[in-house]
């Protein structure tokens, strides 16, 4: 750090000395920037923000409070969780995937999700998943219908 200090001194000295040397040199091509992006720069540093990462761990902490209330979870945790989960969103959609695929079908619909949960889940975890996943399916359709009726109603979709 001393000679730092010493070299600071010695610094300045040379700009007093040379102020009239910087005013004459051209600044070089590579190093000019517009104003506009000069300044856009600037605004992006300030907005720059962190990327958003999607995860499940709110949902986790809803159906953990509906289920036992009195009951808390880490944080490590809740990321096993939140990566279960994605695990097995990921090996369902890659089993839809391959069904659709067989089937030579360009879509992949409840149907290839549906066998796609009984060939993915074993045995009784099947059996609820398929269960709750019409009753989903039922209760979309359903609302999907009654938006319709009010539009034909009063507007048009």
């Amino acid at each position: 750090m001393a000679p730092k200090s010493e070299k600071k001194p010695a610094e300045e000295k040379k700009p007093a000395g040379a102020e009239k040397a910087p005013a004459e040199k051209k600044p070089k091509a590579g190093k000019k920037l517009p104003k506009d992006a000069g300044a856009g720069a600037g605004d992006k540093k300030k907005k720059k923000s962190k990327k958003s990462v999607e995860t499940y761990k709110i949902y986790i902490f809803k159906v953990l409070k509906q289920v036992h209330p009195d009951i808390g979870i880490s944080s490590k945790a809740m990321g096993i969780m939140n990566s279960f989960i994605n695990d097995i969103f990921e090996k369902l959609a890659q089993e839809s995937s391959r069904l659709a695929r067989y089937n030579k079908k360009p879509t992949i619909t409840s149907r290839e999700i549906q066998t796609a949960v009984r060939l993915v889940l074993p045995g009784e975890l099947a059996k609820h998943a398929v269960s709750e996943g019409t009753k989903a399916v039922t209760k979309f359709t359903m609302l999907q219908l009654n938006h319709c009726e009010l539009c034909n109603l009063k507007f048009r979709c």
